[in-house]
């Protein structure tokens, strides 16, 4: 993984120091909230609900054990003994004091991290498949290129004031873990006459209006990627709308003009800019990919794990779910759910974060990624070491066996935290997993992603659930929206409204009509949620949400 050249280094204790002068004018009051405002969210920090809160980046979601073990240090010293982590891999602390955030981000930076542009009009935290330098389908590990975007966007002087945020996303496998269709810009490695490139993609993104990105290069080399980056920025800095925050995104300016039109101004821009890089990207780029190096993967006889799949029902139902091909002869990637049934998706414990920093050390070549499904990744775990990992987190409420099942939900912090928010999330998804763990059908119903926002701005990005859920305020009461047929992978797809919301009581019971109703309608036991939608459309479904509208229509 990237290491922090001496340049770096002072970067960032130079602007830690910057802000902490800034927080000690507002402390003094020398500052109006209103002053402070556009010099925090510079540096992570936001006026939450409740208190101010610090969003730490973790570019491309990886970390190494003592990055983990700081971020475990921070939530037990400055916050309540917890962080959140996030859908742009990020980590939240919720209860910091303000007078506490400068020897937070100092901290942070003896590990090498930051909280820079994780907030702001500016490019957030670049993500990344969170199985990258690890999958068994990827064409090349996109992070060098990721860890390259990072540097380039840090302080760009042109993108600090950009008309809306803007993300990229980063994957290098055909298979989409990444959700780049829903980025102001995605990138798919792909590969043309054995070479590998770029498909571009430009406009995605949820909140109100949701869209799904469309392509703007179908193969972009590789050499031409961050100057055809700046294209597109720069072209859309001029263009997008800043009389209105909620017209704002890249996403209305390709619908506004067209992609034709965005795609012949990115071109022109792109000439222009090419001539100014001179290579010197491709240098940084070379320096930066030897520092992502794979590790030395080891040799041995797995005949112990194939023995603890026999033997141990148990490990074997968690292996069958939170277990994915590795590139490595055995290996696996270990997909560690920090969705307990019951639990606050995303939440870990500071000593949840040590085991997990540990556990990285002692087994996994001290590699960890974040999802932006909120859990977290052991990308290099040889199976001979698969048993006793599990049993370790077992012990530490970590050994949940829900990966891709109804309770691996993603959920935004909802009214419980977020001062945007219109409805509660997180109670929400507790009650969804603990009462499908009560019925013992998760296994049963297989393949199935909920997510839930709190929103419109659809932090939760139930746009792209096979079921969302998407909470309200209707006159002083909450209610829950359902979307059907979502998907945020390479065949995206934003969800169908089902109808009208429910309320807090009755969104539960609602979800578990549903569930019934495709248990009953799949043709086989191996047709997943999304596949009998996609068969059958919204009505069916439709019918067992409303019931008494049905039942009303058949009669009449």
């Amino acid at each position: 993984m990237y290491s922090y050249s001496d340049f770096d280094k002072s970067f960032l204790a130079s602007r830690n120091a910057q802000f902490r002068a800034q927080v000690e004018r507002r402390i003094a009051g020398h500052l109006t909230e209103d002053e402070f405002k556009p010099l925090r969210l510079m540096n992570g920090v936001y006026l939450q609900l409740h208190a101010y809160m610090l969003r730490v980046a973790i570019p491309y979601g990886t970390l190494n054990s003592g990055e983990m073990n700081m971020l475990a240090h921070l939530a037990d010293k400055y916050d309540k003994g917890y962080g959140h982590f996030t859908t742009r891999q990020n980590i939240q602390y919720n209860w910091p004091e303000l007078r506490d955030i400068p020897d937070m981000l100092d901290d942070l930076g003896t590990v090498e991290m930051h909280a820079i542009q994780t907030s702001g009009n500016t490019i957030r935290n670049v993500t990344a498949d969170h199985f990258a330098g690890a999958a068994a389908d990827e064409i090349a590990d996109p992070r060098p290129v990721a860890e390259l975007i990072r540097q380039w966007s840090t302080d760009h002087p042109e993108f600090q004031f950009l008309p809306r945020k803007f993300k990229v996303a980063v994957t290098g496998s055909e298979t989409d873990r990444a959700v780049t269709r829903a980025h102001d810009i995605g990138l798919r490695m792909v590969e043309r006459n054995g070479v590998a490139g770029f498909e571009v993609i430009v406009g995605g993104g949820l909140g109100r209006t949701p869209m799904l990105g469309k392509v703007i290069a179908e193969f972009l080399p590789r050499e031409d990627l961050l100057p055809y980056l700046e294209a597109i920025v720069s072209v859309y800095n001029l263009l997008g709308r800043r009389d209105n925050k909620y017209k704002a995104r890249i996403k209305i300016t390709v619908h506004e003009n067209g992609l034709e039109k965005i795609r012949d101004l990115v071109n022109e821009r792109f000439v222009e800019i090419k001539a100014r890089f001179n290579g010197i990207d491709q240098e940084l780029l070379k320096t930066i990919q030897a520092q992502f190096a794979p590790p030395s993967f080891k040799e041995g006889d797995t005949a112990i794990f194939e023995k603890s799949r026999a033997s141990d029902p148990v490990f074997r139902a968690w292996s069958d779910t939170n277990l994915h091909a590795h590139k490595a002869d055995g290996y696996a990637i270990v997909t560690v759910s920090i969705k307990k049934h019951g639990a606050t998706p995303g939440d870990a414990t500071a000593d949840q974060m040590r085991v997990l920093a540990d556990i990285a050390a002692r087994f996994g070549h001290d590699e960890l990624r974040i999802s932006h499904e909120q859990n977290v990744i052991l990308p290099h775990v040889h199976k001979s070491d698969l048993p006793e990992v599990h049993s370790i987190l077992k012990a530490n409420g970590l050994g949940t066996a829900n990966i891709g099942l109804i309770s691996d939900i993603i959920a935004c912090p909802g009214m419980d935290y977020c001062a945007l928010a219109t409805a509660r999330s997180i109670p929400i998804a507790q009650q969804i997993a603990t009462r499908f763990d009560e019925l013992k059908l998760e296994h049963e119903i297989g393949d199935l992603k909920i997510k839930i926002s709190g929103c419109i701005n659809a932090c939760g990005h139930h746009h792209l659930a096979h079921i969302g859920i998407l909470g309200l305020d209707r006159a002083g009461v909450e209610s829950y929206q359902i979307t059907l047929g979502g998907d945020h992978t390479e065949t995206a797809a934003i969800g169908e409204r089902a109808g009208p919301g429910f309320s807090s009581d009755d969104i539960i019971p609602a979800i578990e009509r549903l569930i019934t109703a495709y248990l009953e309608l799949r043709e086989t036991q191996d047709e997943t949620f999304i596949e009998t939608y996609r068969r059958l459309g919204l009505t069916p479904f439709k019918a067992a949400l409303y019931p008494e509208s049905a039942e009303q229509s058949h009669a009449a």
